[in-house]
């Protein structure tokens, strides 16, 4: 007989000899009695549950006890006739298999819930079903426990059934919160609206001041320049009148006199003068010898007192004078001032200068000294291999530091090739997990050719995947399965040997810079996803598919793809594309020519001037952060700034892309990035020239203009 029957079916008997304790209902809640002896209860059973599920209990302790057990076809496990027909037999020898039972009711199980449709709504509810028919196979099964797997059973039932009441109950709420959601979005996208009709009105009104108030500030100087010239013509006029006044005067004096003429000779001329007493005419005349006399003293003691005195209109105009030329000397003075300012510190600047000079001139001196001639870069021609002919073309357009990294490549990949074996760099923490290896490791000595193709595998492969893994955890990997665990090491140590040799290969100096995390690779799949839109772009422009394109369909894809460069740097990309200032507009462009590699994975001179633009465009952009931030690299900056420095430089940042740049600089989480407006933001903090170097690394870019165009 079965084992695993027996035992279920001996639980019969077990119930027969341990009756269900008084007060207990069959959904296991007790009738009478209080709520500390329910709980003193369910804890003694508690403590009776291991003993019923030890070894010597009728329970099948599978999977370490198990034997060949056979269940009844077309019958439920655990029938009495079945425990009638095996009694006695239940003890088999012990074995690894699971009890049939067991089987017939996962099999049932997984059928079940092979025949569900769960694509409905109340799938969850058909999926629940299988299990409680499992489970109600239990309940009659087991006798003994029956009623304490109802009573489970039922409080789980009032459980499901009073959350289900509890989510229709809420269904309403749901539905009123969507609609009051969709209510206050369009209400600020209303406010929004507003905003930018009001900005806007705004905008257009303070331009209408800004004009207005030129024309105020036009009108002004020429109201002070009509205002100068009437008082020059004031001080004109004044002069002039003060000139009639004074003629005016003179004129009066003439006319008196005259008049005072006639009276004097119509009185000689009466013939009453002639009938007078002469003794009269002689007192008359002697007081008037005597008023002249007097009129003469006087006269002449006002010469005395006043003769130095001048005119009032000459004191006036005098006074004039001098009031301008006090204030001409008022100005002068000034001038003065600044110009001796001026010249103090010119002499200082050239003192500096001189200083300088000096310095310079003795560096000079010491370098003339020191320093050795030019080198004659022809000599290379016979050593390096290819002859002048490949040297030439190696130094092609190459500065001095250049053609020193070129001529050491070649001493290098020389020395390279003569090395059979790698000294293994050990385990130590310091060292990359892909390079972790003690004793010799053998050079594979491929060209630069397979090292090139090698690696654009591994690109290749790394942009198929997921990216979970790192990146260099990914590259040992890859060498793993394509040449297996025992030439992995020995591959991953050449190609390392090769890309730090080979920094003047774009391929080989790019994924070195990824493998060592000196840049991110990002930054190296955006670039390969760029070049391939610039491609898509251009063929779809090429409407005859025949590999040309017109100038300028060059030129505006070239704009409509970087619409913040400056026109000097879409001037540069296409005269290396073929384009010259004499040359028509539709002149056809071979632009699949532009995005070639060489076996060796050079690229034409159209993608490397793309990266270099690249790369100056985000110095530039970290400059201007550096400048904004007005730190010095020693310095630490917060959260806060570097989000108010980022957002004041670019404000067409979006949140997730500054959330992005901030992760990055601050080696966060974007999750563990403090919001907006919290206090956090002030107190995280890291060296600037940490931040600086990690944004380095990254796919940094300006998102938009310095300052916002206004709204028309």
């Amino acid at each position: 007989m079965d084992s695993s029957q027996s035992r279920c079916c001996s639980f019969s008997s077990v119930s027969r000899t341990h009756p269900r304790p008084s007060g207990v209902t069959m959904d296991g809640f007790s009738i009478s009695g209080s709520k500390s002896t329910q709980k003193h209860t369910l804890s003694q059973k508690r403590k009776t549950l291991p003993f019923h599920f030890s070894m010597g209990s009728h329970l099948s302790p599978w999977p370490t006890h198990a034997s060949g057990q056979t269940i009844l076809q077309k019958r439920k496990p655990c029938s009495s006739d079945d425990y009638q027909r095996r009694s006695g037999s239940w003890q088999q020898p012990l074995s690894t298999a699971k009890p049939r039972y067991l089987e017939q009711l996962e099999n049932y199980l997984r059928k079940e819930l092979l025949l569900l449709d769960l694509g409905t709504d109340n799938s969850q509810e058909l999926r629940l079903q299988p299990y409680r028919e499992i489970f109600e196979f239990f309940i009659e099964d087991f006798k003994t426990y029956k009623p304490l797997l109802s009573s489970i059973k039922n409080a789980y039932e009032v459980m499901l059934a009073h959350q289900r009441e509890k989510i229709r109950a809420l269904e309403p709420l749901k539905a009123k919160l969507v609609t009051v959601n969709e209510g206050c979005n369009e209400k600020i996208l209303a406010m929004r609206a507003e905003e930018r009709n009001e900005l806007s009105m705004l905008k257009t009104e303070k331009m209408h001041l800004l004009k207005l108030i030129d024309k105020k500030n036009e009108e002004k100087i020429s109201l002070q320049s009509e205002v100068t010239k009437l008082r020059k013509n004031l001080a004109e006029e004044y002069l002039h009148y003060l000139t009639e006044r004074d003629a005016r005067k003179i004129l009066i004096a003439d006319l008196n006199e005259l008049r005072y003429q006639r009276e004097d000779m119509t009185l000689a001329q009466s013939p009453e003068v002639w009938g007078e007493d002469p003794v009269m005419l002689t007192l008359a005349l002697k007081m008037a010898r005597q008023d002249l006399t007097r009129a003469q003293m006087e006269l002449n003691t006002m010469k005395a007192n006043f003769g130095d005195v001048v005119p009032r209109r000459d004191f006036e105009m005098q006074e004039k004078t001098n009031k301008d030329l006090q204030e001409q000397l008022d100005g002068l003075k000034a001038d003065y001032e600044e110009v001796r300012k001026e010249h103090e510190l010119l002499l200082q600047l050239h003192m500096n200068t001189l200083k300088e000079r000096d310095q310079f001139l003795s560096e000079l001196h010491e370098i003339q000294r020191t320093s050795t001639p030019r080198p004659d870069w022809t000599k290379c021609e016979d050593v390096v291999a290819g002859g002048p002919e490949r040297w030439q073309m190696l130094a092609e357009g190459k500065n001095s530091d250049q053609l020193v990294d070129i001529l050491l490549e070649e001493i290098g990949e020389g020395l390279l090739r003569e090395k059979d074996f790698f000294p293994g760099l050990g385990f130590g923490e310091s060292i990359p997990a892909f390079l972790r290896f003690e004793g010799p490791v053998q050079n594979k000595k491929p060209t630069k050719k397979d090292v090139v193709s090698l690696l654009k595998d591994v690109w290749k492969e790394r942009l198929a995947g997921d990216k979970k893994e790192k990146f260099p955890d990914f590259f040992f990997s890859f060498l793993e399965r394509r040449f297996g665990p025992r030439d992995a090491i020995a591959w991953a140590y050449t190609l390392f040997e090769n890309i730090k040799l080979f920094r003047s290969n774009e391929v080989m100096s790019q994924f070195y810079a990824v493998l060592m995390g000196k840049r991110k690779e990002s930054v190296y799949i955006n670039q390969k996803e760029l070049l391939a839109y610039l491609l898509k772009e251009m063929t779809n422009a090429d409407s005859q598919n025949e590999g040309l394109i017109t100038m300028e369909q060059f030129s505006t894809i070239l704009k409509n793809t970087f619409p913040l460069k400056k026109g000097e740097h879409i001037q540069e990309l296409m005269e290396i594309g073929g384009w010259h200032p004499n040359s028509s507009n539709a002149d056809l462009l071979n632009y699949r020519s532009l995005f070639m590699e060489d076996e060796e994975g050079h690229s034409e001179p159209f993608v490397q001037k793309l990266w270099e633009q690249y790369m100056d465009e985000k110095d530039e952009y970290l400059q201007e952060l550096k400048q904004e931030l007005g730190m010095e690299l020693r310095d630490e900056v917060t959260v806060y700034k570097m989000r108010v420095a980022l957002m004041n430089i670019d404000p067409s940042l979006d949140k997730q892309t500054l959330r992005a740049y901030l992760s990055q600089a601050f080696q966060l989480l974007p999750s563990e990035l403090p919001e907006e407006g919290n206090e956090k933001e002030h107190s995280i903090a890291t060296g600037l020239k940490t931040a600086m170097e990690q944004l380095q690394a990254a796919d940094i870019k300006r998102m938009g203009p310095r300052e916002q165009e206004p709204a028309n």
